[in-house]
């Protein structure tokens, strides 16, 4: 099927796909919800499939790109649920004598999908190391679609996995060829893991990129020591909303940080396998992100 943008829907299923992608709405009714915007002669389950990802569109870099390695490695997490896997992605010249920043890939409330793999893959051409790691590893990891993940997503003890990322983040930062500065950058689920682990990590992460994350409770804020960049797209009124107050909280906290609102972006604006992607918004947030991690993770 041909790509269409998120201005080939109507705003309200938009709206209403947000509700489905967090759990808020079942799928039956997403698709009833389809049937009521039909457009351009799309039945509603067409309508469906126009909204789902195709990871086709998501690999801007290579698999067997020549200047990054990539594995799977699995992680111990003893106060999560046991070990996590994840995908490690190295610079090519990274080693014990050539030692390069660290950056956590958190992934979308969906598990380690191609998007996120490519994401740190990206970071790889970036001269970073990059470790994605699969929240959805203790039931048996991302089972190959966004749908099936976000149900596995749900039978997850949210708790256990918070301890997996935080787990997986010291592993990261204490491999042999990380410089020891490490950041996060991570997507709606992960944007609110990015905002965790710079709570709970406080000195040990250098710098977090939350794209359209929840914000920490304003009396944790003091605690993060991070450089902290936020991303959200207009469009994302709950989390918009909520800027103004987490911004406030990082001032009177002291906290280095910048924070962008992207006009007509909405959430989820950075993931290009699906029609809410913007590409201006999207390769903007990106150089800033690269930036950030640049002023952050390679300076002492």
């Amino acid at each position: 099927m041909e790509r269409m943008n998120a201005s080939d829907f109507p705003p309200e299923l938009l709206d209403d796909l947000d509700l489905y992608v967090h759990g808020n709405m079942d799928r039956r009714t997403f698709i009833d919800r389809c049937g009521q915007y039909v457009v351009g002669g799309l039945t509603a389950a067409a309508l469906f499939e126009a909204l789902a990802p195709n990871y086709a569109w998501a690999e801007q870099v290579a698999k067997d790109d020549k200047r990054i390695t990539a594995e799977y490695a699995t992680v111990p997490s003893p106060d999560g649920n046991g070990s996590i896997k994840g995908y490690l992605v190295r610079p090519v010249k990274a080693s014990a004598s050539a030692k390069v920043p660290a950056v956590l890939v958190v992934h979308e409330n969906r598990g380690l999908n191609p998007y996120i793999e490519d994401v740190a893959r990206r970071l790889g051409t970036e001269n970073f190391m990059a470790f994605a790691p699969d929240g959805l590893t203790s039931v048996g990891g991302y089972p190959g679609s966004d749908e099936e993940g976000g149900a596995l997503f749900a039978k997850v003890d949210r708790a256990k996995m918070t301890e997996d990322f935080v787990a997986a983040a010291n592993w990261l930062r204490a491999r042999s060829e990380s410089t020891g500065k490490l950041g996060v950058i991570g997507f709606c689920f992960g944007g609110g893991i990015a905002n965790t682990l710079a709570v709970r990590m406080g000195a040990d992460l250098a710098a977090a990129v939350p794209f359209y994350g929840s914000a920490p409770a304003a009396a944790d804020v003091p605690k993060i020591k991070a450089a902290v960049l936020v991303h959200h797209g207009e469009l994302d009124k709950r989390l918009v909303e909520g800027w103004p107050a987490y911004e406030a909280a990082l001032k009177a906290a002291n906290v280095r940080y910048e924070g962008y609102v992207y006009p007509g972006a909405n959430h989820g604006f950075h993931n290009d396998t699906t029609p809410r992607y913007d590409e201006a918004a999207a390769k903007l947030a990106w150089e800033r992100t690269v930036a950030w991690f640049n002023k952050y993770l390679r300076t002492s």
